[in-house]
Order: C-alpha cells, then sequence, then structure tokens
C-alpha cells in the first residue's frame, strides 16, 4: 500500500510516519500513534481489520456462508484500495488464516476474487468437491490465468527454444541469411589479408535449417504433490508452448503413487490443469520408469523431473533408472521447484545422489526456465549454467 491509495495524504513527513504505523498495527494504537483516520484511510483500515483482526466488529471470521455478502464487498474494496500483487497476497492470507476456502465453492464469491497462480493451485486441489454450479466459474477463473500466463510466457519460451534448435545443427552450405558469422570468422582466421585488410571466408559455418522433422524430445514428468501445485501450473503452461513447436516432441506426465500421461491434452493447458489431482502419496521411481519408456532417441531427448525428491517409492531403483537414462545419453534434469516462491523444502540426499549421478538438481522461476530449456537443447553444461545464474545446486556427495 503506498500513499496514492489516499487523496489528502498528509504533507509533514511526521504525520506520514504516524499515519503509516497507525495502518499496520490498527484501532489500538490510535491513542498511541496520536493520530485519528478519517475518509479514505479509514475504509482501508476497515478492510484490513477485517482480515488481520478477524474477531473484531467487522472481522471476517465465520463469514464465508452462501449468504455472506460481506465477504464478496471485502473482496471488491481490497480490489479497490490496494495493488494487484498485494491483493493476491491479502487473499491468500485469508484462505488460509481463515480458512475461507469455503467460499470458492460459491460461484458469486470466486468470481469476485482476484485470479492468480495460487487460486488456480487451491482450485485444483479442491476440484473434486466443487459443486456443479461453481465448475463453470472455476473454469474460467482458472483459464483467465492461463492465459494471462500464456501472454507472459509464451514468446520468451517459444523464442529461446526455436533459437537453440536453429543452431544445434549447423551447416557448411549455408544460404546467406543462414551464416553464422562469429563461427565463420572464427574458422577462417588463418586466411586473413594484412594488405587487404579482409578475410577470405573459404569455409562458411551457417545455422541449421528449420526441419520439419523432430529434433528433440522433451519429457516433462511433475510431482502433483500438494507442495508443487505451483510447478504444476507453470510445467503445463510450457508444456503447452512446447508441444506447439514441430521440432519438439514434447510429452507432459504426472505422479503422485498412480502415474497419468497428459500429453494428448497439452493443446488445452486449462483441461491439463483440470485433469491433475494434487495430493496422495509420490513414487518418483515409477514415473521415471514410465518416462523411460516414452524415449525414442536417447541424445536427443531431455527428461526434466519437478520433484521436491521426497521418494515414497523405492530410491534404489529411482537411481538406478537414472543412472541408465544419462548413460545412454538423455539429458536428466531435476527442477525441485518451477516456481516463484523462492528456495524449497526438498530431500537433500537424493538430491545429491541424483547430481553424484550426472543429473543436476535446482529451483527455476519461470522466467529463467525458457532459457534453462535452450541450453539443454543446445546440449550445454546445466549444471555450469545453473551456477552462472546464480541458482544454487545440489553437491554431488563424495
Amino acid at each position: 500500500m503506498t500513499d496514492s491509495t489516499n487523496p489528502t495524504p498528509p504533507s509533514d513527513p511526521d504525520q506520514t510516519r504516524l499515519r503509516r504505523w497507525r495502518l499496520i498495527l490498527g484501532e489500538p494504537a490510535e491513542a498511541g500513534c496520536g493520530y485519528a483516520l478519517s475518509g479514505l484511510d479509514a475504509q482501508i483500515d476497515a478492510a484490513l481489520g477485517a482480515l488481520y483482526d478477524p474477531d473484531g466488529p467487522g472481522g471476517l471470521r465465520g463469514g464465508s456462508g452462501a449468504s455472506s455478502p460481506r465477504v464478496v464487498r471485502w473482496l471488491g474494496d481490497i480490489r479497490r484500495y490496494f495493488p494487484g500483487p498485494l491483493v493476491q497476497v491479502m487473499q491468500r492470507d485469508a484462505f488460509e488464516r481463515l480458512d475461507l476456502k469455503s467460499m470458492l465453492l460459491q460461484p458469486e464469491l470466486l468470481e469476485a476474487v482476484q485470479p492468480d497462480v495460487h487460486l488456480v493451485a487451491t482450485l485444483m486441489a479442491l476440484r473434486g468437491i466443487l459443486p456443479a454450479q461453481t465448475r463453470d466459474t472455476a473454469r474460467s477463473v482458472v483459464a483467465r490465468v492461463v492465459a494471462a500466463l500464456m501472454a507472459r510466457l509464451d514468446e520468451p519460451m517459444r523464442a529461446a527454444v526455436s533459437g537453440a534448435l536453429n543452431r544445434a545443427e549447423r551447416n557448411r552450405r549455408p544460404r546467406h541469411a543462414e551464416i553464422d558469422w562469429n563461427r565463420t570468422i572464427r574458422a577462417n582466421l588463418r586466411h586473413w589479408q594484412a594488405d587487404y585488410q579482409t578475410l577470405v571466408p573459404e569455409q562458411l559455418i551457417g545455422y541449421g535449417r528449420k526441419a520439419r522433422r523432430t529434433q528433440r524430445e522433451v519429457v516433462l514428468c511433475i510431482d502433483q504433490s500438494g507442495s508443487m501445485a505451483n510447478s504444476v501450473v507453470y510445467s503445463s503452461i510450457f508444456g503447452a508452448v512446447m508441444a506447439s513447436l514441430p521440432a519438439v516432441r514434447t510429452h507432459l506426465v504426472v505422479f503422485d503413487t498412480a502415474v497419468v500421461d497428459l500429453t494428448a491434452d497439452l493443446s488445452d493447458p486449462v483441461e491439463v490443469l483440470f485433469g491433475i489431482q494434487l495430493g496422495g502419496g509420490t513414487d518418483i521411481n515409477r514415473a521415471v520408469g514410465y518416462c523411460q519408456g516414452l524415449i525414442r532417441e536417447p541424445r536427443n531427448s531431455i527428461l526434466v523431473l519437478i520433484s521436491d525428491l521426497y521418494e515414497g517409492g523405492v530410491e534404489r531403483q529411482l537411481l538406478q533408472r537414472a543412472a541408465e537414462l544419462i548413460q545412454s545419453g538423455v539429458q536428466v534434469i531435476v527442477l525441485l521447484a518451477l516456481s516463484d516462491e523462492g528456495a524449497p523444502s526438498y530431500d537433500h540426499q537424493l538430491a545429491a545422489k541424483l547430481a553424484a549421478l550426472g543429473a543436476p538438481a535446482f529451483a527455476c522461476t519461470p522466467d529463467q526456465f525458457p532459457e534453462l530449456m535452450a541450453a539443454a537443447i543446445r546440449r550445454e553444461d546445466v549444471a555450469l549454467w545453473a551456477a552462472k545464474q546464480g541458482l544454487v545446486t545440489a553437491r554431488a556427495q563424495t
């Protein structure tokens, strides 16, 4: 919240400071601050108090019933008083602190919520208990979030992957537009003509022509346990983008103790998300075994395992499968999270064992993921790429 929410903020710096402390500390601090709120400030204070003093006269405690207009009014108020990111924080606080998730089961309340990735994750978790009259509303909310994410992430992903594919295959007889001038110059430095101050390019090196055949196979293997909810949302979006590239064969596999292949639904990310059931146990070994069976050309394949690595299956077999994949030429990458949430909780020992086999393990943000995939397609050292990005990777056990 900033002073821009108040049309007439105090001009005195001391008064401004008192106003802010009063809004932060709530009504009990009014006497101590010596500052009385009025006008829009009082309305902002009421919206904050409804959430953070839920048992007070205007609190939200117990206000999530079917006939609860004050919850709808409160959701509208915070959207009017606060910027979007802060609205999302307050909504999450309401869901978690006051157990208002039941309001998402009501269409009129769900329509009032500002949608974001966290809301989509919550709806995915509640999918099995959504009443019929709410499902269409929930689907439209998810579709809005998916559309916003696609608008943000589609072009960076498409550009990074397409660029990497075009450079992954070189040709020695390029057309003029296909010449890689940096590599051509380096390859012909011995033909420098000092008298003419020019270089004779006897050997031309070009980017690979855009091939219609599949150049890379990417398998996204996603843990759908509750802690991975945001990662599932972002992975589905990226999977849909890659699936639209003719040169990339993309598979999307989700798992708990069972394995579900959602590749056929990749053209519709909303359908993918409604096909995911968050929660349950975790059998990473079984999921990796299934993915192993999908791979046709190991040396042109990338397996991205997105999991916190809390294995409920057979760890020894998982490590054996990972070793077999890596030895066959598959590039195996372990993402401990694909989200904006920072460092995740994960099984450090299993991450270290996988790193020792040659499968780097680290967390990645959605903004970094396109360049990660580009580096993998170019067959770069992904662990080195992660280090250059400042990403902390799991250390191999010695």
